[in-house]
């Protein structure tokens, strides 16, 4: 089988994709698989540099075009299988505000927000009713690039427009004290939780990607109760926006409630990324996990 590892992109995440398409091309079995690296510069790199004797992308694009069902619509045109979710559900986890309504629709727990489009659109009633501290970041943006962490009415504005610098939507969302989670589910099935332990104020773009002053991420067995909870809201959220192959859900325990922050439908994939650790405490190896992402995704 011709794996084509998809990797770059055109999103503000080009970076973070190209090391996770470096991690897994560096763990790919290349015994099992004849493999080659695609570098993503542009949309139309999709249709020339994809040769048809490929018999599956496996894809390591993150943000816009890579996460948000575009590049996973065009491959289905062409009849070259992917791995990880379709696109329907791509769009909706990429689109927080969607995704968050979802959420709230089915009864899982998620921090109050608004969305706004442009300056004028900021309702500060609305913002006031929410309660500061609130975080203002990209509605479809990941890695957290372009989040602030916002305490005053005064900061709001210059927030607001700094996100919309580099997406259409900028979400307000009310910040929610309590430990950083991530839930990590495979084919359905849900692994070790990791905790994580930013030495900022929250897990922003330094601590994921820093190699020296990052964070702290280790896997943990919670309480059975609380882990039960987290457990119960993975395989919920795997099932309502029908999930394919594997998927991480962030989520912040406050009072001893979990609060889902969003789903990454194609999380990080370096050796040391999150969804790896959780599958090593579970004794899977990372070339094993990326030998059952492309089983599952096939099926």
């Amino acid at each position: 089988m011709k794996i084509a590892i998809l990797m770059g992109g055109i999103s503000s995440e080009r970076e973070i994709s190209l090391k996770s398409g470096e991690g897994i091309y560096s763990s790919i079995d290349k015994e099992k698989y004849d493999v080659v690296k695609v570098i993503i510069d542009d949309k139309k790199d999709i249709f020339k540099k994809l040769t048809p004797d490929i018999d599956f992308a496996f894809l390591a694009l993150h943000g816009k075009f890579g996460e948000d069902g575009c590049v996973q619509s065009i491959l289905e045109a062409m009849d070259i299988p992917y791995s990880g979710c379709g696109p329907l559900s791509s769009g909706m986890c990429m689109d927080k505000n969607i995704t968050k309504k979802l959420l709230r629709d089915s009864n899982i727990p998620t921090a109050d927000w608004t969305v706004v489009k442009s300056i004028d659109q900021i309702n500060y009633k609305k913002i006031d009713d929410i309660g500061y501290p609130v975080f203002i970041k990209p509605n479809s943006g990941g890695s957290s690039v372009a989040t602030f962490l916002i305490s005053s009415k005064e900061e709001v504005k210059n927030a607001v427009s700094e996100v919309l610098k580099v997406d259409e939507f900028a979400m307000i969302e009310k910040y929610i004290p309590g430990g950083e989670y991530t839930s990590f589910v495979l084919n359905g099935e849900v692994f070790p939780t990791i905790s994580i332990k930013s030495n900022s104020d929250f897990f922003d773009f330094t601590s994921k990607y820093s190699t020296t002053n990052g964070a702290i991420e280790e896997v943990v067995y919670l309480e059975k109760e609380l882990q039960d909870k987290i457990n119960q809201i993975s395989k919920t959220c795997w099932d309502i926006f029908n999930c394919k192959a594997y998927v991480r859900i962030d989520i912040i325990i406050s009072n001893n409630t979990p609060y889902v922050l969003e789903l990454n439908t194609l999380p990080g994939m370096t050796q040391t990324s999150l969804i790896p650790r959780s599958a090593l405490a579970k004794k899977m190896e990372f070339s094993e996990l990326i030998d059952k992402i492309i089983e599952y995704s096939l099926n």
